[in-house]
């Protein structure tokens, strides 16, 4: 690989570790929420139960952040894929999908910011992160559309 293309992998990299490592406090924080108490007819006795699973409004995050951490890691997949291509087509269809998975990451932590499941804080780090390797990947593409 090339020295671009190797900080191109680098930076796909470092994304997908802060989308894994955003997915596990996410989750942390909604599986830590006040626990869901039931209350259980047992032997003609109610019997209190505390259910540790991650509440129904909570949910949400949890799908939300499945689908990012899904985008978000498979950036970095597909450029790797792009650099053992074993065309030019196959690259640059790598390529592509790796600009769309970008974006598609981009969308996902919007969401999560506007739902406030991010604060402004986090948001703006991820985001510059994410769009920055939207920006290169375009890059790429353009060039790979200009060469034909």
């Amino acid at each position: 690989m090339s020295e671009f293309g190797d900080l191109v992998q680098a930076k796909c990299d470092a994304f997908a570790d802060r989308v894994v490592r955003l997915n596990d406090f996410l989750l942390k924080q909604a599986a830590n929420a006040e626990p869901e108490v039931r209350w259980l007819k047992v032997d003609g006795r109610n019997k209190k139960i505390t259910v540790k699973s991650i509440p129904v409004y909570l949910q949400a995050v949890a799908n939300i952040c499945n689908q990012l951490l899904r985008a978000g890691t498979s950036i970095g997949a597909n450029n790797s894929e792009a650099t053992s291509a074993i065309s030019k087509a196959d690259y640059k269809s790598k390529s592509y999908i790796a600009l769309k998975e970008a974006r598609e990451s981009l969308y996902w932590i919007e969401l999560l910011h506007r739902n406030k499941y991010l604060d402004d804080k986090q948001y703006e780090s991820i985001f510059a992160n994410g769009e920055e390797l939207v920006r290169i990947l375009v890059s790429r593409c353009k060039k790979l559309d200009s060469e034909g």
